[in-house]
C-alpha cells in the first residue's frame, strides 16, 4: 500500500510541477494508471491510495478482472488504450468508459454500431500514427481530416486525438505534432505521454497521460 501511494503521489507531484511554467491547472491532466498484465491484487492498493481512471490494453483480460474491482468501487473510470478488433467492439462498449484507439474505418463502422445497439455513447480518440511507422497502429496523417469527419457523421463521441511516439527517438516534436493537429480540427482532448515522457506530454498540452510503470513498479 504505502509503495502503491507514494509511487502515486510522486507522480502526481511531477504533474503539478510541470504544470506551473506550462501554465496548466494539474486538474486538466487524467492520470490514467495502465494496470495491463496487472491482477486485482496489484491494482488494489493505487484504487486504496485513490487513483480511479485505469488503462486496458485488452478486452479480455479487462474482463477477467474489472467486474468484481468496479463491483466494489463504482465511480472508476476504465479506458481501453490497446488496438481494438472490429469484432471486439461490442464488449469494448459495455465494459470502457473511453476508447484510446480508434484508428480506421471499419472500427468506426464496427463501434458505431455497437453504441446504436447498447444505447450508450463511449467518447473515443482518434489514434494517430504519428511517426508514419508501418507497423504501428494508427490512422495515417494523409487521411486525418476524411477520418475525423466520419467520426463526427457516426456519431461517435470524439474525445481528441492519441498517439505513441516511435520508441528511442525525442518524443517532444510528435507531442507538439499531435497537439497542433488536434487544435486544427477543434479538438482538445490529447491523450499522449507514458513513463519514460508523460512530463514532456504535459508540459505540451496532454489531457490524459497513460502511465504503467512509474505507478506498478517495474517487473522483477
Amino acid at each position: 500500500m504505502e509503495n502503491a501511494a507514494s509511487r502515486l503521489a510522486d507522480v502526481r507531484a511531477n504533474i503539478a510541477k510541470v504544470c506551473k511554467p506550462a501554465r496548466r491547472e494539474p486538474a486538466e491532466v487524467t492520470l490514467i494508471a495502465v494496470s495491463k498484465t496487472h491482477d486485482a491484487p496489484e491494482i488494489q492498493p493505487l484504487i486504496d491510495a485513490g487513483q480511479r481512471v485505469f488503462g486496458e490494453n485488452r478486452v479480455q483480460e479487462a474482463q477477467a478482472k474489472w467486474p468484481a474491482l468496479r463491483a466494489a468501487h463504482p465511480d472508476i473510470e476504465l479506458h481501453l488504450i490497446g488496438q481494438l478488433q472490429s469484432n471486439k467492439a461490442e464488449e469494448a462498449v459495455a465494459l470502457f468508459d473511453a476508447i484510446h484507439s480508434l484508428d480506421r474505418p471499419s472500427l468506426l463502422t464496427a463501434l458505431a454500431k455497437a453504441m446504436d445497439k447498447a444505447g450508450r455513447r463511449v467518447p473515443c480518440f482518434v489514434q494517430v500514427n504519428i511517426g508514419d511507422e508501418a507497423q504501428k497502429g494508427g490512422c495515417p496523417l494523409a487521411d486525418l481530416p476524411a477520418f475525423l469527419e466520419a467520426v463526427r457523421a457516426a456519431d461517435v463521441p470524439l474525445a481528441g486525438l492519441m498517439c505513441i511516439p516511435p520508441a528511442d527517438t525525442e518524443a517532444a516534436p510528435f507531442f507538439a505534432l499531435l497537439a497542433k493537429l488536434a487544435a486544427d480540427h477543434g479538438l482538445t482532448g490529447l491523450s499522449m505521454g507514458m513513463s519514460g515522457d508523460y512530463e514532456t506530454a504535459v508540459m505540451l498540452g496532454a489531457t490524459h497521460i497513460r502511465v504503467g510503470t512509474a505507478l506498478f513498479g517495474s517487473r522483477g
